[in-house]
């Protein structure tokens, strides 16, 4: 029998499995769409534990705030199975299986009736997405963040980040330090921006809040029909966090004028309009749950998590491209130019950005 048929069985499905699919978006998961024969649809999932080292951390985090999200779903009269995913235990009892050979698996329920965009071609789809986002970060404002564990260590920490070029730096792996010069320059010109936001986490500015850490448009299921957000998925990076770094995550993503390996820098700038829209859903989705405070500090998220995902790639690029996927010898570097110089247009507008929320308040 084929290893997947054999695998969804490993769940207490209500209905024999009779097909399936391999889904070929994402770069992380395996990802399968079952079909059973009672018309029901699942999604199978082998988990990278190379990233996800432990199963049981990250399923804990993953169920207890779909659980959570469900009971509020249940509570307003609201379908629980399209609001959110629905995970269901293996015959060990877990809420993934693990097979002979070590590889994990865990399966939830398909949402059906979607769509789901890869990029946004219109201020309104994006003010959407921020009303998805900061009603997700609505519905968990009253779940305890002490109850996650880092799937991910360090993963918006950035002053750790920052530690990891310096390593990266010195280590000179594969030769490239002499040559980027500028950038180098750059972060470190920069460095004590790195610690604005978790030294505020550290002295209580800013609360610590259930973060789902990747922020992008292609992780909302949109309704086929209406076009409203559904359902927030890809939940792998779900951990205790700030606001900040959801909210600078979806600007770094969905404001930029331009894809982040475009190497015309000239063509690289924050988007004020997409910024706006973003903005003003952001804030009206979370309908009251975050301080004036912390809404205030909103785009300096942006500006943060921008400059961290920038040295991310350098560091990558000092490493000898490790981590991302790479398409040509200098990939990397473009995508850290692109970032740093989507950093340096923020820096002008940050005075503008914190009027845009401003007037949200």
């Amino acid at each position: 029998m084929n290893e997947i048929f054999e695998t969804a069985k490993k769940f207490n499905l209500p209905s024999e499995p009779v097909g399936y699919t391999e889904c070929k978006i994402g770069h992380i998961n395996s990802t399968y769409f079952v079909d059973c024969k009672n018309g029901d649809k699942y999604v199978l999932q082998n988990i990278n534990t190379g990233i996800f080292k432990d199963p049981d951390i990250l399923m804990n985090n993953i169920v207890g705030v779909t659980s959570h999200i469900r009971k509020k779903l249940e509570a307003e009269g609201k379908d629980p199975l399209r609001g959110t995913l629905k995970f269901f235990c293996s015959v060990d009892g877990l809420y993934y299986y693990k097979d002979e050979v070590g590889r994990c698996w865990r399966l939830y329920k398909y949402v059906d009736d979607v769509d789901c965009y890869q990029s946004a071609d219109s201020t309104e789809l994006l003010e959407r997405v921020g009303m998805a986002f900061g009603h997700f970060q609505m519905q968990l404002a009253d779940y305890d963040a002490g109850k996650l564990r880092e799937t991910i260590p360090n993963f918006h920490n950035t002053p750790s980040r920052l530690n990891d070029l310096k390593i990266a730096l010195e280590k000179d792996a594969v030769g490239r330090a002499s040559s980027i010069k500028d950038e180098i320059d750059f972060v470190f010109d920069r460095s004590e921006i790195c610690s604005y936001i978790m030294d505020r986490i550290a002295d209580g500015t800013l609360p610590l809040r259930v973060t789902h850490n990747d922020t992008k448009l292609n992780n909302i299921l949109m309704d086929h029909k209406t076009g409203e957000p559904v359902c927030i998925i890809d939940l792998d990076t779900i951990m205790p966090g700030s606001v900040l770094f959801d909210f600078g995550d979806a600007i770094r993503f969905g404001a930029s004028s331009a894809a982040e390996d475009e190497t015309d820098l000239s063509k690289v700038y924050m988007r004020e309009d997409a910024f706006d829209a973003f903005a003003k859903g952001f804030v009206s989705g979370l309908e009251g749950s975050l301080s004036e405070e912390e809404i205030m500090e909103l785009p300096m998220g942006a500006l943060v998590i921008t400059l961290e995902n920038g040295i991310r790639f350098l560091t990558d690029y000092l490493n000898g491209d490790t981590y991302f996927r790479t398409h040509y010898p200098q990939h990397n570097l473009d995508r850290a130019r692109n970032q740093f110089a989507l950093v340096r247009d923020m820096e002008k507008k940050m005075p503008h950005m914190r009027e845009i929320v401003k007037k949200y308040l």
